[in-house]
């Protein structure tokens, strides 16, 4: 408004605002990093220009289990459909050799009864007739309209033929779908994982830890906890290495590095030189681009079929200075587990630095504890004093009331000129 009457000059408020929008800091929206593992188990990796596809087809079976069930489904329907009109085509092609389609065309009536001892298949008219032969004879049903003589020693070899192949059919379909119905990732949907690690001092020690639970009662048998962390990383030569695979050792006290997974538990990871975490602080874990992918492996109890769970963590899912709370507690002689408390953290005191600077240093951690227990006390006396406080305000709100409800003493007057005090 100012520019359009002239009282400034438009070329200042031009200048003017691009010296504002200069001044202001562009924030761009940061790409999501692409992870290698997705938080449900499954691997984000595209494959592209297979140019040898008949490799698949060298091991059909397990092409077909790996297929989408609306793919199975269509190649079950497909493979008997086609095996019955190939049969059907057979059993026409049978009666046509011998004659046997002419003969029923050419007689009629009490004639074509002196037939059924002449022909290969009875009341075999048609290709119709032939499609229905062919189920009959696939699937055993026997509705008793048609039937085979003795005197086509080809039909025999047809119907020797098509049984064979129905088995194999039936054997392959019907084992591609138990093992789809049965596959080990089927059970892992009830293996669970926190949303969230965390990173918190555990007996001296900084520690990375998740926890895992087991939805179903049956349990998972010498289950077992690999941790590995995914990163880029360059080689002294230059050779840049996009998955850099490193394996983290998981603290545990059973020598068989095996876990009873009968309640929810907390995986524990020390930091130690051994672990690629060693150098890393709580201000350079924001910016760290790596990859923790924890692998729990284990035996069905019912099946006896080994399963694998899977899932990840991102330097944005890693919590420092949290741990979990508990959700395992003793109610009437059974223990009892919370699992809406599953992923809950609170926040502890931990040091901020990296486990390298906290074992070169560990009056850190001494400093550390005594500040957070300062603090904690602190937060307990203001807790006490507001109570305090908030108590003297009731009871003085409480005699007030009790003031306020006092009957007050009324004095009357008699013609004798007595006084007579009452409480009304």
């Amino acid at each position: 408004m100012l520019a359009r009457k002239s009282i400034i000059p438009e070329e200042y408020v031009l200048a003017r605002i691009a010296a504002e929008n200069l001044r202001k800091p562009r924030v761009r929206d940061r790409l999501p990093k692409a992870r290698f593992i997705a938080k449900s188990g499954a691997c984000n990796l595209a494959h592209k220009n297979i140019r040898e596809q008949g490799r698949f087809l060298q091991d059909i079976f397990t092409t077909l289990v790996d297929l989408k069930w609306r793919h199975t489904l269509v190649i079950f329907t497909m493979s008997f459909l086609c095996s019955w009109l190939l049969f059907a085509i057979m059993w026409w092609l049978v009666a046509f050799a011998h004659g046997d389609i002419y003969a029923y065309m050419e007689k009629s009536g009490m004639e074509k009864s002196g037939l059924e001892s002449t022909v290969c298949v009875t009341n075999v008219r048609s290709f119709t007739s032939a499609f229905l032969f062919s189920i009959e004879v696939q699937v055993t049903i026997g509705f008793g309209g048609r039937m085979m003589t003795e005197e086509c020693p080809l039909a025999i070899t047809v119907l020797i033929l098509q049984n064979i192949v129905g088995l194999i059919i039936n054997a392959v379909m019907l084992g591609c779908i138990f093992m789809k119905t049965a596959q080990a990732h089927r059970r892992a949907e009830t293996l669970i994982f926190s949303r969230h690690a965390v990173i918190a001092v555990r007996n001296g020690k900084l520690c990375f830890m998740f926890r895992v639970g087991d939805l179903r009662k049956s349990m998972i048998i010498s289950a077992s906890v690999r941790i590995q962390v995914v990163k880029k990383t360059t080689t002294p030569e230059g050779e840049v290495v996009p998955i850099h695979q490193l394996d983290i050792p998981v603290d545990n006290p059973i020598e068989s590095n095996n876990i009873f997974l009968v309640a929810p538990l907390i995986i524990c990871h020390v930091i130690d030189k051994r672990s690629p975490l060693y150098d890393i602080s709580a201000t350079d874990l924001a910016n760290q681009d790596l990859e923790v992918i924890v692998i729990l492996e284990g035996v069905v109890e019912t099946t006896g079929i080994t399963t694998q769970a899977r899932t990840s963590y991102i330097a944005e899912e890693i919590q420092w200075g949290h741990r979990f709370v508990s959700i395992v507690t003793e109610e009437e002689g059974v223990y009892s587990v919370d699992y809406s408390k599953f992923g809950n953290t609170v926040k502890v005191a931990a040091p901020r630095c990296s486990a390298r600077e906290l074992d070169e240093k560990p009056s850190i951690l001494i400093q550390t504890l005594q500040k957070s227990e300062l603090s904690h006390q602190n937060s307990l006396r203001k807790r006490n004093s507001m109570r305090r406080n908030n108590s003297m305000r009731r009871n003085n709100s409480i005699r007030r009331n009790n003031s306020s409800l006092m009957v007050p003493k009324v004095q009357f007057m008699t013609p004798e000129g007595n006084q007579n005090t009452s409480e009304s």
